[in-house]
C-alpha cells in the first residue's frame, strides 16, 4: 500500500513539473495583472456608488427631522383639543419616524466605515497592481533577452577541416601580402 502511495506521489510530482515548464510566467502574471485591474475597477465602481448613496443621507436625515417637527405639532394640535385619539395615531407616526432616523444614522455610519475600508482596500491594491506591472515589464524585458541569446546560441556551426585549411591559406596570403 506504501508503495502504491509512493507511486502516486512520484506521478503528480512529475506531473506537476511537466504542467510548470508548459505554464509561461509571463502569460501567468498577464493574468493575475488583468485579474487585480478588473479588482481595481469593481472597487472603484463600488467606492463610487457608496459616495453617492453617502451624498443623499443628509437629504434623507432634513426631511426627517422636518417630518418630525410637524407631527409634534400636530401631536400639540391633537392634545390641546382633546383628541387622544388621534393623538395616539401621530405619536405613533412620530416613533416610527424617530426610529427611521436612527436606523437611517446607523446605516450612514455603517456606510462611511465601508467607504473607509474600501478606499484603504483601494489604495493596497493599487499599488500592488503597480508593482506586478513593474514585475511584468521587468519579466518580460528578461525573456525577449534571453530569447534573443538562445536563438544566437540556437545556430548550428559546423566547420570542416577544408575550411579551417582554406582560412589558414588565407592567413599565410595576407601576411605574405603585408
Amino acid at each position: 500500500m506504501a508503495l502504491i502511495t509512493r507511486f502516486s506521489r512520484l506521478f503528480r510530482a512529475d506531473l506537476h513539473a511537466v504542467l510548470d515548464r508548459i505554464e509561461e510566467p509571463t502569460i501567468l502574471l498577464k493574468q493575475a495583472v488583468r485579474e487585480m485591474e478588473d479588482d481595481v475597477v469593481q472597487d472603484e465602481r463600488n467606492l463610487k456608488i457608496l459616495a453617492h448613496e453617502l451624498e443623499h443621507i443628509p437629504v434623507l436625515e432634513s426631511e426627517l427631522e422636518k417630518t418630525l417637527r410637524d407631527l409634534q405639532l400636530e401631536i400639540s394640535l391633537c392634545l390641546d383639543s382633546d383628541n387622544e385619539k388621534l393623538a395616539r395615531s401621530v405619536i405613533k407616526r412620530k416613533l416610527e419616524c424617530q426610529q427611521r432616523a436612527k436606523r437611517l444614522r446607523q446605516k450612514a455610519d455603517a456606510m462611511e466605515k465601508e467607504v473607509a475600508g474600501l478606499a484603504g482596500r483601494l489604495e493596497n491594491n493599487r499599488g500592488r497592481l503597480s508593482a506586478m506591472q513593474q514585475k511584468l515589464e521587468i519579466l518580460e524585458e528578461d525573456t525577449t533577452q534571453n530569447r534573443a541569446h538562445a536563438n544566437a546560441s540556437d545556430i548550428n556551426v559546423t566547420i570542416s577541416e577544408d575550411d579551417i585549411e582554406v582560412a589558414l591559406l588565407k592567413e599565410k596570403q595576407t601576411r605574405a601580402t603585408s
